[in-house]
């Protein structure tokens, strides 16, 4: 709307309260569920648009079917790679996204190479590969290289706009840099606070919100 400047600047005090009192109602998370780094990789193009129960079977098939490694999945054929994950949906495209960040990676000399690179120009690069936005590389971040980045995801706006922290539809950039910049640089932080906000969308801050159930009502102004 014109005249709305997209800022989102939140006190660390904020949002360290937030913070605490997810953690207080669902505890630590063990959050994000991978066997590798590369896993996490694979895990995060294919939830994309789609369910993790879902993402879940595509990587078993993929697991079962020996691809679920860079050069496996370079090496097959794209038939064979967009039917292992049809069950996480959008295959042929996401078998596409899949094999460009794995020929993005290869290039880059694998995982371990990549992961010694610096933050801005791992970033970049997972951001110019072809089907990987914010958010995925993001993931890729943090969950795969262990990176201080903040993922911002639907319910993440969810709850900011619910919450009175953020309208909700600043640009996505805006709200990673708000919470990095109210937030120390800490990984597991990040981690653990971006699985309880999706814990606790999913258990009471719905679209339909369960607002009689949430511990989070007290201190909402969204609240209802």
């Amino acid at each position: 709307m014109a005249g709305r400047a997209p800022l989102f600047n939140p006190s660390a005090e904020a949002l360290t309260a937030l913070y605490a009192a997810l953690l207080a109602r669902y505890g630590r998370q063990p959050w994000w569920p991978a066997e590798t780094p590369f896993e996490v990789v694979v895990g995060a193009v294919l939830t994309q648009n789609a369910a993790w129960t879902n993402v879940e079977k595509a990587i078993a098939r993929l697991r079962s079917r020996d691809l679920l490694s860079l050069d496996a999945v370079l090496a097959a054929e794209h038939d064979a790679l967009a039917d292992a994950i049809r069950p996480s949906g959008y295959f042929n495209v996401k078998a596409r996204r899949l094999r460009s960040v794995c020929a993005f990676l290869d290039d880059a000399g694998g995982m371990q190479r990549f992961a010694r690179r610096d933050l801005a120009t791992q970033r970049s690069g997972l951001l110019a590969v072809h089907g990987i936005g914010p958010e995925t590389a993001d993931d890729i971040l943090l969950y795969a290289l262990d990176r201080p980045v903040f993922v911002i995801d639907v319910y993440t706006r969810r709850l900011l706009q619910r919450y009175r922290l953020a309208r909700g539809d600043e640009p996505y950039e805006v709200l990673r840099a708000g919470f990095e910049a109210a937030l120390a640089a800490d990984v597991d932080l990040y981690q653990q606070f971006h699985a309880l906000i999706v814990v606790h969308a999913k258990a009471a801050c719905r679209k339909t919100p369960l607002c009689p159930t949430c511990v989070l009502a007290p201190a909402c102004p969204g609240g209802r």
